[in-house]
């Protein structure tokens, strides 16, 4: 390994002012020691200080740090951060569409920049762009469990050059050690630093009609045995509808007042919902009189210098501590709240989940307004990283000794789903790589095929796919045991006599058939004879009797006696056994009738017992009298049975294989029975060893099946000769997107070229736009120039949708017309109050249509191989777009 040698220690006390917590220590230990580190603990615990540290390090030898976000709003908030403390000039950023200072030795950026630079560096070389690179710090890293973004974070890793220590700092994880061992094994000796301690320690409460009671018991580690009695027992704070009812947001809010709980984020699953919170305790006054001039004085500050950004329903709460924040506001305004929350002006924030994740903005209580949450398949209890993540905003380091986490009682969820999350384990990290046509063919650019799959299968996502088939394997391995020994086992039988014994055997059991269904045939013609033959028949005429009413394993000789009326024309017959027992059978019991043997004298009297039922199965004892008459029945040896020649023939062929059978070396061995189970073992094992190979090889395969797959959509597009990319190819590597294929078609197609620019502003939201929802509206009209270019790429979007069917793809191929207008209108200068009154769209949205517009337009004057007037024409309709409240200034 080229590490770095190990540093010279700086003085900690220097730069931290204050004493360490232990697992900072150990991370600061494992950094100096040329170790790169995992860094897995609770939110709000102190995990950033790593971070520092290693750019600390940097600084005293020279060096650069990068460090990288998920989101570009944390990358802009770092860069604040990071200019307060280590000087301006120090700092750049490096986001979608910004770049500050970017040879600066701090360099802020979101991790899809940071791959994005990787792509152009050989895998194991620092390039360019790493230069004098010391350490990464891969902020937020549990942000691979992102179904969008956490490919970019794997990719990451991978490509990143050994000689670059990594810092990744994560949230509490179940699988950290997973992590750590797949960065130990892909990127070099890497350090699990694991803390579950708070520094600021979380009480649960329950919030219900009654009151704020403690949710956990003393120990925390079960319900509050309060709680749970007191769901059994009583029923009156229970709605009309008997089901328990939910506390209002104001009385919620007036028992944390009460408490000092304030500020608090209470976090509500949707827009509406916020908007309708805020309305509800809009006239609450929640600020003290100083609190109250200083919220004024910035507020007003913030609308003179913004005044289309403030909103009626917004402001007069906002005066008295109170905001909503959520992705449907205007991202101005929130960054307004955010600020301001953080000076501990805002006693209560009414946000959605999405706050949870990365914003810096802790509180002194967070409260859950429901446990549950809807998702694209249905309602569902919140997973414990979702809770945890919410739960962990509460508590302000230096600032409360407690962190207070509310949950509140909802007609469908109680104390005891709310005590379930509240104990719960973080879940673990999954694997969302996911290949794309981007990273193919940047792969491609300067790998072969061989080095790309190497790179494919060193993804995280591969390596829990292996870890997690370690049964599998293992059972593969004791099939595969298994195997080897019946083989040695059968390998001992000569196959030559094997082959004549089974013959033999499959002959007996076709001869033995044809001799059962012989002797049925002879049976049920031989029954027609009895029937009549019975109606003649006497008392003393000897009989074989076996049948359903006479269970015996061989037929019986018996002496009829007499006979009654039976159910139908056939009478009952009534017989003593050569075994002393009467018996009372039908006609299809008798097998034989041996007319030929003279017959059994009965004395008259000799009637059966008067307790013998008269019906068909019946049978008793007979008594010493009739036990001399059974003792005069004669045996009726086997050939004394009638046999018809057919029967006789069939009987000495089955004889007569059954001998060979006997003689065969095979069977004399005495081991038959085992040699067949063994052969029959074996194939069956063979099958279930193919079953699970075939199961595994699908598991194990998966993104490199899917890499192939694009591979041959993009050669049946001509993006690649074989597996050099072409022109299109290196139009479509140059692209970010979801699709990068369909995009590169796009922009290679010519169809945009000679747009306008407030024309191909619109077009070019038609390609970043997702499906709207069915109630979006927007009240302007399309120019004809824009329907008609979109029009053009149709056919375009039906030859990638079909061949992306084919091979089971699933990457989206955006081309929307209903939204698309207000980007011409913005564009063309409508102002932004008249924009948003003809749309159904929140402000925030609107905005996030135009960012999106925004970074796509950004990128076009970079990509190789398309025509200086639509690079021109770009940048000129970035200009149009890229003003208040859309544009992202970086202070």
């Amino acid at each position: 390994m080229n590490y770095p040698a190990p540093s010279p220690e700086l003085d900690l006390g220097l730069i931290f002012p204050f004493e360490l917590d232990q697992f900072q220590q150990d991370a600061i230990a494992s950094l100096n020691s040329g170790r790169s580190v995992v860094v897995c603990a609770p939110t709000g615990s102190g995990k950033t200080l790593v971070g520092e540290y290693a750019i600390y390090r940097a600084l005293s030898r020279g060096k650069r740090v990068f460090y990288t976000t998920p989101l570009k709003a944390l990358s802009n908030q770092k860069l604040r951060d990071f200019r307060e403390k280590f000087g301006y000039d120090l700092v750049g950023l490096l986001t979608g569409d910004i770049s500050i200072n970017r040879d600066a030795p701090i360099l802020v950026m979101t991790t899809e920049i940071f791959r994005n630079m990787l792509y152009g560096t050989p895998i194991g070389q620092v390039g360019i762009s790493l230069v004098d690179v010391e350490a990464v710090v891969l902020d937020e890293c549990h942000y691979m469990n992102d179904r969008q973004r956490g490919t970019v974070w794997e990719e990451s890793i991978i490509y990143c050059p050994r000689e670059v220590q990594l810092a990744a700092l994560s949230a509490t994880v179940a699988n950290s050690d997973q992590l750590t061992d797949w960065l130990n094994r892909v990127h070099g000796p890497t350090d699990l630093i694991y803390s579950d301690f708070r520094p600021v320690p979380l009480e649960f409460y329950y919030c219900n009609p009654k009151g704020l009671f403690p949710l956990l018991n003393e120990s925390k580690t079960k319900i509050n045995p309060r709680l749970a009695n007191r769901g059994k027992r009583k029923q009156g704070d229970r709605g009309r509808n008997g089901r328990p009812e939910a506390p209002g947001i104001a009385y919620t809010l007036s028992q944390l007042q009460q408490r000092d709980m304030l500020p608090a984020i209470y976090f509500i699953f949707s827009r509406r919902g916020c908007d309708k919170a805020v309305a509800e305790v809009g006239d609450l006054w929640l600020v003290n009189n100083n609190e109250s001039q200083i919220l004024r004085e910035q507020i007003d500050d913030f609308l003179a210098r913004n005044p289309e950004a403030g909103r009626s329903g917004q402001i007069a709460p906002l005066y008295r501590g109170i905001a909503a924040h959520h992705a449907g506001i205007l991202p101005a305004w929130k960054g307004l709240v955010e600020e301001l929350f953080q000076q501990g002006l805002i006693k209560v924030v009414f946000a959605t989940e999405t706050l949870a994740a990365g914003i810096n903005m802790p509180a002194r209580t967070t409260v859950i307004s429901t446990l549950s949450k809807r998702t694209d398949s249905g309602h569902r209890l919140l997973n414990a990283s979702e809770f945890l993540q919410m739960a962990g905003r509460a508590g302000r380091r230096g600032m409360d000794l407690q962190g207070h986490v509310v949950t509140v009682q909802t007609p469908f969820e109680g104390s005891k789903e709310a005590a379930y999350l509240a104990t719960s384990k973080p879940d673990p990290l999954v694997s969302q790589f996911t290949p794309s046509y981007g990273m193919v063919l940047n792969l491609l650019q300067i790998h072969t095929l061989e080095q790309a799959k190497e790179l494919i299968e060193r993804s995280f996502g591969q390596y829990m796919a292996t870890l997690h088939l370690r049964p599998e394997y293992e059972e593969m391995t004791e099939l595969q045991t298994q195997l080897a020994q019946l083989e040695a086992q059968i390998a001992t039988v000569n196959e030559h006599e094997l082959a004549v014994y089974e013959k033999l055997r499959q002959r007996l059991k076709v001869e033995r058939q044809l001799l059962s269904t012989l002797q049925e045939q002879a049976q049920d013609n031989r029954q027609e004879e009895f029937v009549m033959m019975l109606s003649f028949a006497v008392a003393g005429t000897l009989l074989s009797l076996k049948g359903k009413n006479i269970a015996v394993s061989i037929p019986i000789t018996g002496v009829l006696v007499g006979k009654i009326p039976g159910n139908g024309e056939a009478p009952y017959l009534i017989c003593l056994g050569q075994d002393n027992r009467w018996y009372v059978v039908t006609t299809k019991d008798v097998v034989d009738l041996y007319a030929e043997l003279p017959r059994v004298d009965v004395p008259a009297h000799i009637i059966p017992p008067p307790n013998l039922l008269l019906q068909p199965g019946q049978s008793l004892r007979g008594s010493e009298e009739t036990f001399a008459i059974a003792q005069r029945i004669p045996e009726a040896g086997e050939g004394s049975l009638y046999m018809p020649p057919e029967v006789a023939e069939q009987l000495s062929r089955v004889t007569a294989v059954q001998e060979q059978l006997d003689a065969n070396p095979i069977h004399q061995s005495g081991n038959v029975s085992k040699i067949f189970k063994r052969r029959a073992r074996y194939v069956e094992l063979e099958a279930e060893l193919e079953q699970l190979q075939s199961q595994v090889e699908e598991h194990s395969q998966r993104h490199w099946e899917e890499f192939v797959n694009l591979i041959s959509i993009l050669q049946h597009f001509d993006a690649l000769d074989n597996l050099v990319p072409t022109q299109l190819g290196r139009i479509a590597a140059a692209i970010r997107g979801e699709n990068e294929l369909w995009l590169g078609l796009v922009f290679a197609s010519g169809e945009l070229e000679h747009l306008d620019p407030h024309h191909l502003a619109a077009a070019a939201a038609a390609l970043v736009i997702e499906t709207p929802r069915p109630d979006s509206r927007v009240h302007f009209e399309l120019s004809n120039e824009v329907v008609e270019a979109l029009a053009k790429l149709r056919n375009i979007r039906r030859k990638v949708f079909q061949l992306q069917r084919r091979y089971n793809v699933a990457l989206p191929i955006w081309l929307e017309f209903e939204l698309i207008a207000i980007v011409e209108k913005w564009a063309l200068g409508t102002p932004w109050t008249e924009l948003c009154e003809n749309t159904t769209l929140d402000e925030g949205d609107v905005v996030r249509i135009l960012r999106r517009t925004l970074d796509l337009l950004s990128q076009i004057p970079h990509v190789p191989h398309l025509s200086k007037d639509f690079q021109r024409n770009a940048y000129r309709a970035m200009q149009l777009i890229d003003r208040f409240p859309v544009n992202e200034v970086a202070d």
